[in-house]
């Protein structure tokens, strides 16, 4: 089944407990009636901008945190610091968390929920800040890890996340052909996972036992013939098992 929603570019995509998703169309969040199609807008940020939601996930509390990221300049990247990320609240109000974003992407959050972790992008860093669950108050924002020592040909830029229970950080790394296990609380790369398309995405852990890496990617930034002879499964999904490491069932948005 196919739903068309939007015109705008469809970024993040969460279940809701009452049914249906909570999903970003350009600066929008809206709720889909899966079965129906019907598309509802909960809220609208960044005023008259290029802007556009990017990552989002939701906390224990099912609420979801979701940033933007800023318009494209011409291929010449995105235009710096004009992100934010937003929390929506599960009574569907919005606070804005953070500003001047370059990238907002992957999200995750420990399993005390005492520990908050987001990835901007572009400075290629993985920050982590004290929470509070109760709140949703982050505070103390530090580098947990950083990927600007490392080549971007080698180590891309951090993009998706997700945390497996030892607490460990899985990142996609964006031009790098790869998914890098970290340790938050030491900063160094624990592995690396090689994955046959070189723009990766996304991270999440599924299966019946939730032992099982999903890995999205994009196909982007490649000739014809780089894509035939060098990554002609670009765009794909791919499941990596064997890690040894598993995680959580994903939290839904209760609004």
């Amino acid at each position: 089944m196919i739903v068309v929603v939007s015109e705008d570019t469809v970024s993040l995509v969460v279940p809701r407990r009452a049914g249906g998703y909570v999903v970003g169309l350009g600066r929008r969040l809206s709720v889909l009636e899966w079965n129906t199609g019907m598309v509802s807008t909960v809220q609208e940020v960044d005023g008259d901008t290029g802007n556009r939601f990017n990552d989002g996930k939701c906390d224990a509390k099912g609420r979801l945190w979701a940033g933007t990221m800023g318009p494209e300049l011409h291929g010449k990247g995105f235009e710096p610091e004009a992100g934010s990320l937003y929390c929506l609240d599960v009574d569907r109000s919005i606070e804005k968390k953070v500003s001047k974003v370059h990238i907002s992407n992957g999200l995750a959050w420990t399993d005390d929920n005492k520990t908050f972790y987001y990835i901007d992008s572009v400075p290629r860093k993985v920050y982590a800040y004290d929470f509070d669950l109760e709140t949703g108050a982050i505070s103390k924002k530090r580098t947990a890890v950083d990927f600007a020592p490392y080549s971007k040909e080698t180590h891309g830029l951090p993009d998706g996340m997700t945390i497996d229970t030892d607490g460990k950080l899985w990142v996609a790394c964006y031009g790098a052909a790869a998914v890098f296990k970290v340790d938050p609380e030491t900063g160094k790369i624990l592995q690396k996972i090689d994955i046959p398309a070189k723009e990766t995405t996304s991270v999440c852990w599924g299966g019946k036992n939730l032992d099982e890496l999903y890995v999205t990617c994009a196909l982007v930034n490649l000739s014809p013939e780089e894509f035939k002879t060098k990554y002609p499964l670009a765009g794909s999904i791919f499941k990596v098992t064997g890690t040894g490491s598993k995680g959580h069932p994903a939290n839904m948005y209760k609004g």
